[in-house]
């Protein structure tokens, strides 16, 4: 997958002379190092990452981590003190006013925290505003505008004013402006955080359902870890300027490497984070039966396969012992569960049934591996303290 944001060696000092502070910190000082010396206040201290191409790519971190000030430095909002942030391969930090200005209406859209609506205007006109920036011609953003709308679902309230509309609906206008200027990355800076929590929640989905179709580049600040998990393809966790953890939300939380990361993750619900896939066990071929080949556990049933991978049905121990003897003539039984790979713990429990074995598979069918009762529990109930050691550092 192709990197369409990266960031290298990041620094934001709010000063202008940041050159004392950039000392300390090349010295190995922290940011409260460099205020107690130099009354200078550290931004980003040595951020790098890279947000692949059609990821949501999630920034959090306490207030004062920095993750706001990353989003802000990435368009400009702010001026980096050191550093390259590289927007397909090409760095923008040296681009000038005119350069710049080019990146933001084209490569680049920002939705806000508390909407930044016109209120005067209406909400097609709000939607096309930066359309109309970059001078496109009335009838074709207009077009654009109303285009956009329908698949946020606001076409009928195209006409309306801000203020008659709710919340959410709100917040839809401010991500259809975004999504109407078709730039590369959009880049949203606790862009639910003012909702209900009801409203966020139908937010939440509507921008995983506009994904599956846009297929954008997504760089999304928040403090809400619950969120971080349900929208995120990667996390990255800030603290005091500087990226603490990165990885995927599962990764992340089965090892934190940190208290502080930790500390996100204790109340983290396990069975509607992990799926069948992160804790199933491969099982290889061990006997070949008259139906195809039987897959097994070293104890308990296991599944004949046909030639293509797929599960033909269930086979019990002694009917596996026969096969491995040469004599395959009882057929496999019906009496399994099939589970796809990214199935949540919470749906396979669901599904689950005692005595029935549990089959993985992948969206043709293919089987993967198979899956009991303990497995669930255990990844379940699992905590993080394993991966922390007692100085609170990744072991």
């Amino acid at each position: 997958m192709t990197d369409r944001l990266q960031i290298r060696n990041l620094y934001k000092i709010f000063s202008s002379d940041p050159a004392p502070a950039m000392r300390i910190l090349a010295e190995g000082g922290s940011k409260s190092d460099v205020f107690d010396k130099v009354r200078q206040v550290v931004g980003l201290n040595d951020v790098s990452l890279s947000v692949p191409e059609g990821a949501i790519y999630m920034i959090m971190g306490l207030s004062g981590s920095g993750k706001s000030t990353l989003a802000r430095c990435v368009n400009r909002l702010n001026e980096p003190s050191s550093g390259q942030i590289l927007l397909d391969g090409r760095d923008i930090v040296p681009l000038g006013e005119e350069e710049l200005r080019e990146v933001r209406r084209t490569r680049i859209s920002m939705v806000f925290q508390h909407f930044a609506l016109l209120p005067n205007k209406r909400v097609v006109e709000n939607v096309e505003f930066g359309l109309k920036l970059r001078g496109v011609a009335a009838a074709k953003r207009r077009a654009r505008a109303e285009e956009v709308l329908a698949v946020v679902g606001l076409a009928r309230w195209a006409r309306h004013y801000p203020h008659e509309l709710s919340g959410g609906m709100r917040q839809r206008v401010g991500l259809a402006r975004a999504l109407a200027t078709e730039a590369d990355i959009l880049i949203m800076d606790e862009a639910f955080s003012a909702l209900d929590p009801l409203i966020r929640t139908e937010m939440q989905d509507e921008l995983l359902r506009l994904q599956r179709t846009l297929n954008k580049t997504i760089l999304f600040i928040t403090h809400d870890f619950q969120e971080a998990l349900k929208l995120g393809t990667r996390i990255a966790i800030m603290s005091e300027g500087e990226l603490v953890r990165e990885g995927t939300p599962q990764s992340i939380v089965l090892e934190p490497g940190s208290d502080y990361v930790a500390a996100f993750t204790r109340e983290i619900d396990r069975a509607r984070l992990f799926d069948a896939g992160s804790v199933m066990r491969p099982l290889g071929p061990v006997a070949r039966h008259a139906s195809g080949t039987v897959v097994a556990a070293p104890e308990g049933p296991g599944f004949v396969l046909d030639e293509s991978g797929r599960v033909l049905g269930a086979i019990d121990r002694a009917a596996i012992d026969r096969s491995r003897a040469g004599d395959g003539s009882t057929g496999p039984t019906a009496d399994y569960v099939a589970v796809r790979a990214e199935a949540k713990l919470l749906e396979v429990a669901r599904l689950y049934r005692a005595g029935q074995p549990v089959a993985v598979v992948d969206g043709d069918g293919r089987f993967l591996g198979t899956l009991g009762a303990d497995d669930l529990l255990a990844r379940i109930a699992s905590t993080s303290s394993a991966s922390i050691s007692p100085g609170g550092h990744h072991a």
